[in-house]
């Protein structure tokens, strides 16, 4: 274990260049995701990370959940590929949850009723045939990718990075949370040592939304794929926890929106944007604008969380406490909910991020 730490750090020290000189530079960032693609939220939600003078990507991870792990990665290569920014580097992760299993969410479905979205499992159908691993990526019209991912897992990338520049990280978390949980187990100090985790998920008091409205837009997918290493990254003591949830529900674009953004900006992403559009909330591109402008918020509660990891109904589903009556002794941290954002402004930005992308390819 000595060896391995040892080793860890001065990969490390090697990666990080010169640490010093980010402090007064861009924000460095690292956004993990479950990369469901062509299009829609997941694989749009680094628009407005990458050509971003605010920002620096030091890499993006992949992490099993709204599809498997292998054909996300694919997904998001091909992406940085028709972006022009194949020198941002991906790194494979999780292909599977820490403990949650296709066999126990049949069950979970048998006892407690289906779950709207399932991601890789089934997505929105039946589980009847969803196999226990990932199986081979098929072909998609976007194209296979030449890119290839890098050498070493997700959540060693991430460990080496925050030890690199330490308290500068970012870490956007818009997936299931199994490759942070990986990294706090194996270096206890990530955490801490990173700047700050913003992360989408922690839905609240939406179960009536899920039978009067749209259910999966009640579904905390990202906690309820694998709850333990939700508990596991909450309770660690990263210096700050943002939640972006609920606020995102509303935030969509139309097909007129997105084909205005490529009028008298036709670049690849434009035309992207416009041939994979999916009628969905912008759930992670939300979450990445709030980090790349963190003004968009306009409201915001502070509260105690954690997630339910007991194998019953409310497995996944978070939990908040004011401070009075938080259970902190269990190791439960303070987190900054997301209560409202300035629409208008996010939409404009977007639009801007977006087209930005102009001559890059």
């Amino acid at each position: 274990m000595r060896r391995f730490l040892a080793s860890l750090a001065l990969a490390a020290l090697t990666i990080g260049s010169a640490a010093a000189e980010t402090r007064n530079g861009p924000e460095l960032v690292i956004a993990d995701n479950d990369y469901l693609g062509p299009g829609g939220s997941n694989i749009q939600s680094v628009i407005p990370l990458l050509n971003n003078p605010k920002l620096r990507v030091l890499g993006l991870t992949v992490v099993a959940g709204d599809d498997w792990e292998n054909a996300e990665s694919a997904r998001i290569r091909r992406f940085l590929e028709v972006s022009g920014h194949r020198d941002v580097p991906v790194y494979n992760g999780a292909t599977q949850p820490l403990i949650n299993t296709v066999a126990l969410t049949r069950l979970r479905e048998q006892q407690y009723g289906k779950l709207p979205w399932k991601g890789a499992w089934g997505g929105m159908g039946s589980m009847d045939k969803t196999p226990d691993t990932q199986p081979s990526v098929g072909q998609t019209p976007d194209g296979q990718p030449e890119l290839q991912p890098q050498g070493i897992p997700a959540a060693l990338f991430m460990i080496q990075q925050v030890h690199a520049h330490p308290h500068e990280v970012t870490i956007i978390e818009a997936g299931p949370m199994t490759n942070l949980a990986l990294a706090i187990r194996l270096d206890p100090s990530f955490a801490a040592t990173a700047k700050q985790l913003v992360f989408m998920g922690g839905y609240l008091d939406l179960s009536m939304m899920s039978v009067t409205g749209n259910a999966d837009n009640g579904s905390d997918f990202n906690l309820i794929f694998d709850p333990e290493a939700a508990h596991i990254t909450l309770t660690a003591p990263w210096a700050r926890i943002t939640s972006v949830a609920n606020v995102s529900n509303d935030v969509m674009l139309s097909q007129s929106e997105v084909d205005a953004i490529g009028k008298g900006h036709k670049t690849p992403v434009t035309d992207y944007l416009s041939r994979f559009y999916v009628p969905l909330a912008m759930w992670d591109e939300v979450t990445s604008a709030i980090v790349a402008e963190p003004s968009l918020i306009t409201r915001s509660q502070d509260a105690y969380m954690d997630v339910e990891i007991g194998k019953g109904i409310g497995y996944g589903h978070a939990y908040v406490w004011p401070d009075a009556l938080a259970p902190k002794a269990m190791g439960v941290r303070k987190v900054r909910i997301v209560q409202a954002i300035d629409v208008p402004r996010f939409k404009t930005l977007y639009a801007g991020w977006a087209q930005g992308f102009m001559g890059k390819h």
